[in-house]
């Protein structure tokens, strides 16, 4: 399926007939077969004055592609909702669903979440990963040495691996990845299971839950039932509260590997976060296995330029780097796919050891694990942008700071 670029993406929705039957249908249609060819990971429809408002977040970044009529005989939004299973005549509350493959041709998975707004509905199209993407840790193009290092983490039998970072830096895609890598390293000899909210993707060899809160099944239930099924590996899609990270260091002290992932803006940020949650300071030293905390930069296209600096705009190091110029094959923003950049929490040992006893604060921390060791976030970014993989507009507008 060949890319269709926003504007033309607009222009075709444009020509469809808001007052014709089939508009709802035909504009949905059209839309989720451009959004997957874009590569889109969420599509935007936001209720203004008369219409809807579209965009979709392409590589991290989002994007506008227009304003259209909402549809006079069927509704763009209620097609979606019928598409989900959802309740179309309930539009003053929230509502979750998902939508059918054949809903939209592929085998994508595809989740709706709607919200009422002043203008009416708000709808967000989230598009998952297919089963074919990332299949494996080389698929992610880590630094060697902290692939080497993930890698000698899922061959433990005990102890949390938590993967760490904000909203849509690539935490589950990674997380995936560990279940297929030790799914096809055991060769189905190991017992791996997982809690998830939702199941963004079927992997085969893992026996997936998906939770239900509305019938009891939230995340204390999921765990301590999940015990119980004879585990070695568990996945905990993520540990948002004080009670699922204590049941995820329970389960990492007693004989099972833990993967989970959580919000944090840096690795000791997440030490400390931990922490502040009531984790007690020996169980976050012996618990812990491994951290990693990770962010996603948009790839350079191959028509980026070389920039020289000048005594008004220098360049790091005096020297120059690749910048975003723009062609066709990208869609002429100078970006295509992204990177990631990833940094790694050294063993907790040692004087690092010493200051999670103590409780010392995330700079401490960050310090101590620089000193051992941990090549942080900006390292990491900086050795991308001399390589020419990624340019210095992107690292500040991920990281919010200048290298």
């Amino acid at each position: 399926m060949t890319a269709m670029p926003a504007p033309e993406l607009a222009g075709q929705l444009g020509k469809l007939s808001p007052i014709a039957v089939t508009y709802a249908t035909q504009f949905v249609d059209l839309l989720l077969q451009a959004g997957l060819a874009a590569g889109a990971s969420d599509i935007h429809l936001q209720p203004v004055g008369g219409g809807l408002e579209i965009g979709w977040r392409v590589d991290g970044v989002l994007q506008l592609v227009g304003r259209f009529p909402k549809g006079e005989p069927t509704d763009v939004v209620t097609r979606l909702k019928v598409l989900a299973g959802l309740l179309t005549y309930r539009n003053d509350v929230p509502q979750e669903g998902r939508l059918r493959p054949q809903s939209h041709g592929g085998d994508v998975e595809m989740r709706i979440s709607t919200f009422p707004t002043l203008h009416g509905e708000r709808a967000v199209v989230r598009l998952f990963a297919t089963e074919r993407q990332y299949l494996q840790l080389t698929d992610l193009d880590l630094p060697d040495e902290l692939e080497a290092e993930l890698r000698t983490s899922l061959q433990q039998t005990a102890g949390a691996l938590l993967i760490t970072g904000p909203a849509g830096s690539g935490k589950t895609t990674t997380a995936y990845a560990c279940l297929r890598e030790i799914v096809q390293a055991s060769q189905g000899g190991r017992s791996v299971v997982s809690l998830e909210d939702p199941i963004e993707v079927a992997v085969p060899g893992v026996a997936q839950s998906q939770l239900q809160p509305a019938a009891g099944f939230d995340w204390s239930t999921g765990l301590r039932s999940i015990l119980r099924q004879d585990p070695e590996v568990i996945l905990v899609g993520e540990m948002r509260d004080r009670e699922t990270v204590e049941a995820v260091f329970q389960a990492s002290l007693t004989g099972h590997l833990v993967i989970s992932t959580f919000h944090a803006g840096d690795a000791a940020e997440g030490l400390s976060r931990l922490a502040d949650m009531g984790i007690e300071p020996y169980l976050l030293r012996s618990g812990l296995r491994s951290l990693v905390n990770q962010r996603l930069v948009r790839r350079l296209c191959e028509c980026a330029v070389r920039y020289s600096g000048s005594d008004a705009c220098p360049t790091p190091h005096g020297g120059s780097w690749n910048v975003a110029k723009g062609c066709e094959r990208c869609g002429h923003v100078g970006y295509r796919g992204r990177l990631v950049l990833a940094e790694w929490l050294p063993a907790l040992e040692g004087e690092l050891g010493g200051a999670i006893l103590e409780r010392r604060d995330s700079r401490e921390l960050k310090r101590l694990a620089t000193a051992a060791g941990m090549a942080s976030l900006v390292d990491r970014a900086r050795s991308a942008v001399e390589a020419g993989l990624t340019d210095p507009a992107e690292v500040r507008r991920v990281l919010g700071l200048a290298i």
